[in-house]
């Protein structure tokens, strides 16, 4: 399961070779603990966060242009355009290599040094955090926690559990599955923190960022022990009254509703909280097919999840002469549907479940 061993040699060794590296990370658990695993292994580098769309294309290139990398690290982000390549590659900006760590759907790029999972096997699905935890050899465990946050934030329980819960045996009491440790624990509790606190202005997240880089223990958050930890738990808990809000307005909705196949949920506000809210929902509603939108004034931001059928192929052939997008992985994808099209989008994806 994940990559070869040549692969994080290979990932290793541009890690160590670069003088000036700057990473782009999808904004989520997964994501940002990625980007901290790696940068803690080399000490150096830059990173920024890759909002809304999974996509690294040319609205990266000022910030490409100003922090003057040699090597680019992009960590689970599912999209990146080839313009962004050639452009960064050329003299004007003088990037030597761009290294992608992914494990969604393959994409072939040229000039890219590409490592994916699924490329050896479409099964072979660890979350990046994962991948970059196996390439920076934590042989004293010193960031194991950090990366089981982001592992299991993305549903995913690693081989290596077993040595966390004994390091943490309050943060994972017992063997159990990704989906429980992730909304029964101090474990999964971790996750939402890290989650929400990304939420927000770009500012405010990147100073959580910057206070968890200085971070050595989980309990420097949990216990708020230290003022890293007070100034992220702060954040936490004011983004967290809203979105316990919007989890007892989903479960209302969930249970008045007649149609017990799907859970379709809306809402609006400052603050997204789609993906969370759809995985507590498929938590607590494992049988239904799960689609929960915050709604923007042109286009619906949609989240998918479904335990037991892919959602993924119903979703491509929904948006089939509709205004949107969306991708991602079988059981757990993403899109952006226009707000006129949005009631045809749900029928259509709706029809594709007939007989199942």
């Amino acid at each position: 399961m994940g990559l070869t061993q040549e692969d994080y040699k290979s990932i290793r060794d541009e890690l160590e070779a670069s003088e000036r590296p700057f990473f782009l990370f999808h904004d989520d658990p997964d994501g940002l603990t990625s980007f901290l695993l790696l940068k803690r292994f080399i000490g150096k580098g830059y990173g920024m966060m890759v909002k809304a769309e999974p996509n690294v294309n040319d609205r990266f290139l000022a910030a490409v242009k100003s922090n003057k990398p040699d090597t680019i690290f992009i960590v689970d982000v599912a999209l990146m355009q080839q313009s962004f390549v050639d452009t960064v590659k050329s003299s004007m900006f003088g990037v030597k290599t761009i290294v992608w760590i992914d494990h969604h759907q393959p994409v072939r790029l040229s000039g890219v040094k590409y490592f994916n999972p699924r490329l050896h096997s479409p099964q072979n699905n660890p979350p990046a955090s994962y991948l970059c935890y196996k390439t920076i050899e934590d042989k004293e465990r010193k960031r194991l926690w950090l990366a089981m946050v982001g592992i299991v934030s993305d549903w995913h329980m690693p081989e290596f559990a077993d040595e966390f819960r004994k390091l943490y045996p309050d943060l994972l009491p017992k063997p159990m599955t990704a989906e429980e440790a992730l909304f029964t624990t101090g474990l999964g509790k971790l996750g939402r923190i890290l989650s929400f606190m990304l939420k927000g202005p770009t500012s405010e997240a990147m100073a959580c960022i910057r206070a968890l880089e200085k971070i050595s223990e989980p309990y420097e958050i949990l216990d708020r022990t230290t003022s890293q930890g007070r100034f992220i738990y702060g954040k936490f808990r004011k983004i967290n009254s809203d979105y316990e809000k919007l989890v007892a307005d989903a479960k209302a909705a969930a249970d008045s509703s007649t149609d017990k196949k799907f859970l379709i949920f809306t809402y609006k506000g400052k603050q997204s909280f789609s993906g969370d809210l759809a995985n507590e929902l498929l938590f607590l509603y494992p049988q239904r097919i799960i689609v929960v939108g915050r709604e923007r004034p042109e286009y619906v931001m949609l989240s998918f999840r479904a335990r037991n059928v892919p959602v993924l192929p119903a979703l491509k052939k929904a948006l089939v002469g509709i205004d949107g997008y969306g991708g991602g992985h079988e059981q757990a994808s993403g899109g952006s549907i226009n707000k006129k099209d949005f009631e045809r989008f749900i029928e259509k994806f709706k029809s594709q479940f007939q007989g199942s």
